[in-house]
């Protein structure tokens, strides 16, 4: 029988069905084992005069996934092939197929599953009942040659673990010798057409997007089996149930308006609670629109919980002192009982952490102004006009202040202290001796040391601002030990 005689039947259904082809699964499984029975019809020189006499294949098969849409199959049968040749008289050949097959699944559902197949294989033969033409060649009464199968079958669901099958097509051989008749040109074949049962082991137990999840458990989950991040959050459904325990159907678990891979990887916040900190802000709140830490329940470290802040008391939970009059919030509110976003509570033009260190009352305006008797010792600056704060030490490469400096900045301190109105620009200098890069930053944590100081001592920090110049504003040579010591200085620029 000619090749393409032979597979007309199985090519024209594939040309027919595979624009049906599907890559969804009837059963997810690891194996199936089956056994089928066929009625089989010989193809050969004596096709018109034959008939069934007696031909079959038995075939047991084993059937493994290799990816959608594809499953591998190997079987091995037994039949008879049988017919009548052009004298009518009776010839038999008993068959062993050994074969690999290529199964492409076609339009699969839950319930059944049409396929195509082809494949190879060998075919060990035996004549035993020899026709009673001779054979115009030379021919052999038995040997192994090699056979092509195609066809098409489907697979029906009777249970969770037992498939029916059935099947129909063609096997190809590559030999002329298996009715004991060879004509030169046509080899033999044979048409199958059969029914059989397969069972199936592990059911469910792949993993067709490699997520980390069983198929069974994304149908029971109703994730995308296909998906391997079913939400489209950037983590792996697997990773979302076994790992972070987070929805696998949800991008924002906890609903708080962040991703749960964001809340992970990003802001290393909880992605199954919604305020991870506890302060009664939301982690996409705290994030997106006050700017706090959604990890810290008091971002300012004021003493006051950000929630607090932002619903009862109106202040800033990114700021300790809100109204950066020298008390942090929690102080004005628990301890002086003053209105932290009102640097000066009483109006009576001192601020309330001023008043504080004077011991005045920041409740009451009538203390604000000290008694000319009791004002000190003060420097004389012009608006626009600096002076160097002569007596200042620091420890050698360091900003730390040494012993010996109070007299001097006591004085800086009673010049802002005694005069409300007063702004200054508390200005770093250095010699050059270093690299440039070092002795700029020097100079600037130098300058805000001082203002640190003053601020402690009760002068607000608006009041002051801070620039380090490095050894770039040099009043003195370089070259001698005292100009050196002359260009290290801090300078007391008046603003206003």
């Amino acid at each position: 029988m000619k090749l393409y005689k032979m597979f007309a039947i199985p090519l024209l259904l594939l040309f027919f069905l595979f624009p049906s082809i599907s890559i969804s699964q009837l059963h997810d499984y690891g194996s199936k084992i089956g056994v089928q029975i066929n009625a089989a019809l010989p193809a050969t020189e004596f096709w018109e005069s034959n008939g069934l006499k007696g031909s079959y294949l038995g075939r047991a098969f084993c059937r493994f996934e290799i990816g959608n849409p594809f499953q591998a199959e190997f079987s091995v049968g037994y039949g008879s092939l049988a017919g009548l040749d052009f004298s009518s008289l009776y010839y038999r050949a008993e068959i062993i197929p050994i074969e690999g097959r290529l199964l492409i699944n076609l339009a699969e559902d839950d319930f059944w599953n049409p396929y195509l197949y082809a494949g190879i294989g060998a075919l060990s033969f035996k004549v035993t009942h020899r026709p009673g033409v001779v054979s115009p060649e030379p021919t052999d009464e038995d040997g192994m040659v090699g056979v092509i199968p195609a066809g098409i079958g489907a697979e029906f669901k009777i249970s969770d673990n037992i498939l029916f099958d059935i099947s129909a097509g063609a096997n190809y051989s590559f030999s002329d010798d298996l009715n004991y008749y060879n004509n030169g040109y046509m080899n033999d074949g044979y048409y199958l057409a059969g029914i059989g049962l397969s069972f199936i082991s592990g059911a469910g137990e792949s993993d067709n997007d490699h997520d980390g999840l069983m198929n069974k458990e994304e149908k029971e989950l109703g994730t995308d089996p296909d998906k391997p991040d079913t939400d489209g959050d950037g983590l792996s459904d697997g990773d979302e149930v076994h790992k972070y325990h987070t929805n696998p159907l949800k991008a924002d678990t906890d609903g708080d308006q962040l991703g749960d891979r964001d809340e992970i990887v990003k802001y290393r916040t909880d992605p199954i609670k919604a305020d991870t900190d506890g302060d009664g802000l939301d982690d996409g709140e705290e994030l997106l629109k006050y700017h706090t830490d959604p990890l810290n329940k008091d971002t300012d470290g004021d003493g006051l919980n950000d929630y607090e802040e932002i619903s009862k008391y109106k202040t800033d939970p990114t700021k300790p002192d809100t109204d950066l009059d020298g008390l942090n919030d929690r102080e004005e509110i628990a301890l002086y009982r003053t209105d932290p976003l009102n640097p000066d509570t009483d109006g009576g033009s001192v601020y309330d952490g001023k008043e504080i260190a004077n011991k005045t009352n920041p409740l009451d305006p009538s203390d604000d102004l000290p008694k000319k008797e009791e004002k000190k010792e003060e420097l004389k600056v012009e608006v626009g006009k600096s002076i160097v704060l002569e007596g200042i030490v620091f420890k050698t490469n360091s900003a730390e202040i040494s012993m010996g400096s109070e007299d001097i900045l006591t004085m800086a301190f009673n010049t802002l202290d005694q005069n409300p109105e007063v702004g200054v620009e508390i200005q770093g200098h250095t010699d050059n001796v270093g690299k440039h890069d070092y002795n700029m930053k020097l100079s600037q944590r130098r300058a805000d040391a001082v203002k640190e100081y003053l601020v402690k001592k009760g002068i607000a920090p608006s009041r002051i601002t801070t620039k380090g110049f490095g050894p770039d504003k040099p009043v003195a040579p370089n070259t001698t030990a005292d100009g050196k010591q002359k260009n290290r200085r801090i300078e007391f620029l008046r603003t206003k």
